[in-house]
């Protein structure tokens, strides 16, 4: 369990010489968020595009483009005119762990794309139902084991960060409980609230609220210290989790 990145790319043609010389922009940017709306990548992206719009004169719009993992949205930016005014905020799923799971991808995300920035490093933490019979992470992981076939958890796609944190919980526990797939970690987590999933693995900065309000039960996060907004969830480090 780790911090997940959230990348800003464009595609990797829209560098031409001539774009460094000519003035940029004159018009409305894009940033194409990958998932749907409510989610981390989504939040961190109306941040950012608040921000880059003040700064560069003109506006930045963010549009949701969600499926297949986030790799609807990363093809629609990769396929993009080559002009440095439609961007992508990425992650670790949509710029490598989609080039193992879509055999068919529309894209290349070491070619296809060109690199900006890091935007974001959040850690990733473990939630539960507020129903489901557990009060910490050690009861969690003995409740999953016993009852993993009848248990489900929500992700934001095949391939999304969610999804993968999950996968590498269940490869540390051995664990095979059913996999939830939304359109991004938005939906998963009103499914989560709803009780429509039993746990979600997902990034920090959508869930906390969530958690500070009791809505759902923070079970680990995955950091070194604990977290001063949400001081009662243990460490993965205290968990003894990697």
């Amino acid at each position: 369990m780790k911090r997940m990145l959230l990348t800003l790319a464009l595609g990797l043609a829209a560098t031409p010489p001539a774009m460094a010389q000519a003035p940029y922009p004159t018009r409305t940017i894009t940033l194409v968020v990958p998932f749907a709306a409510g989610g981390t990548t989504d939040i961190v992206a109306r941040l950012m595009a608040d921000h880059m719009g003040r700064t560069l004169g003109h506006s930045v719009v963010v549009e949701n483009v969600a499926g297949a993992g986030g790799t609807t949205g990363a093809t629609r930016v990769a396929k993009a005119a080559p002009d440095g005014y439609t961007l992508l905020m990425g992650n670790l799923g949509t710029q490598a762990a989609s080039v193992g799971l879509y055999p068919r991808l529309a894209y290349d995300p070491r070619t296809d794309f060109e690199p900006v920035m890091n935007s974001a490093s959040t850690p990733m933490l473990v939630v539960a139902k507020k129903d489901l019979p557990v009060k910490d992470f050690r009861e969690f992981v003995t409740y999953l084991k016993a009852n993993a076939e009848k248990l489900n958890y929500g992700s934001g796609g095949v391939g999304s960060t969610s999804h993968l944190t999950c996968l590498f919980l269940d490869s540390l526990l051995g664990t095979k409980p059913q996999h939830v797939p939304f359109r991004g970690s938005g939906p998963a987590l009103n499914a989560l609230l709803g009780g429509q999933v039993d746990y979600v693995c997902d990034q920090t900065v959508a869930i906390v609220p969530s958690v500070q309000a009791k809505e759902g039960n923070g079970l680990v996060v995955a950091v070194k210290s604990r977290l001063s907004v949400i001081p009662d969830v243990p460490t993965s480090a205290e968990q003894g989790l990697p």
